[in-house]
């Protein structure tokens, strides 16, 4: 009678150590071995590297609201900057109304220390022959004050441009000085305005020009027009503080 081998019976091997015998694991089964995971070391290296890219985002953000806010501004520039002459207009008004304050308290101060200065153009037409250099100082004076505080509103009333606004000033006054002056002379004194005003003039006459009252004359047209100008920059320094706060510069 044939014996049969069972085959489901574990296989038997020979230990190397004791010539015993012990279970072998079955065919085909791998040892596996747990290992608690290890959390990556962070290193010097990866947190500098993390801060540059947090650096480089936030600088990409603020760059990106910087070119929203320059295309914003260059459109409303296109739109609404160039001279304004209706502020150019305005700026002329305070100007010649602080040019006739001024001269108003100059010569009180005069009077009150018993000084012969004359600004306004009536006393100055009388007094052409000594028209002096305390007085053409002091007429400058006035006048710088004027037109700066004429381009300051200027500039203050218009949105962009804060010197064209001021040159614009000096500009109405230059024109309109001229357009008096001319209506003036052909259809009589009487209807010259500006001298009903009183303003400050410079004495400069056909018959008693003289170097020094033509050189006195440029000088108060240069300095008015750089006051003008200085004062439409500080009135335009309003808007630009109003940008900044806004995010628009």
């Amino acid at each position: 009678m044939k014996h049969v081998r069972r085959t489901d019976q574990p296989a038997t091997g020979t230990s190397p150590v004791s010539g015993g015998t012990h279970a072998a694991p079955a065919t085909g089964a791998t040892p596996t071995t747990q290992h608690p995971a290890v959390p990556p070391q962070r290193t010097a290296e990866h947190e500098h590297v993390e801060r540059v890219e947090h650096v480089d985002h936030r600088g990409d953000d603020h760059l990106r609201r910087e070119a929203v806010a320059d295309h914003r501004r260059g459109e409303a520039k296109e739109r609404f900057g160039g001279m304004n002459l209706g502020a150019a207009f305005f700026g002329w008004l305070v100007a010649i109304g602080m040019a006739a304050i001024l001269v108003g308290i100059v010569g009180a101060i005069a009077t009150a220390i018993g000084s012969e200065l004359s600004l306004s153009q009536s006393d100055a037409q009388q007094d052409a022959g000594g028209y002096g250099l305390a007085a053409a100082i002091t007429l400058g004076v006035v006048l710088f004050l004027a037109y700066y505080a004429g381009g300051y509103v200027a500039g203050r009333m218009s949105r962009f441009d804060g010197a064209r606004q001021g040159l614009g000033v000096w500009l109405v006054g230059l024109l309109v000085t001229l357009l008096v002056a001319a209506v003036g002379a052909v259809a009589g004194s009487q209807y010259d305005v500006l001298s009903r005003v009183d303003l400050p003039s410079i004495p400069v006459s056909e018959s008693s020009a003289t170097w020094a009252g033509v050189i006195t004359l440029v000088a108060i047209v240069v300095l008015t027009a750089v006051a003008a100008v200085l004062g439409g920059l500080a009135g335009h320094r309003y808007h630009t503080k109003v940008d900044k706060v806004a995010g628009l510069r």
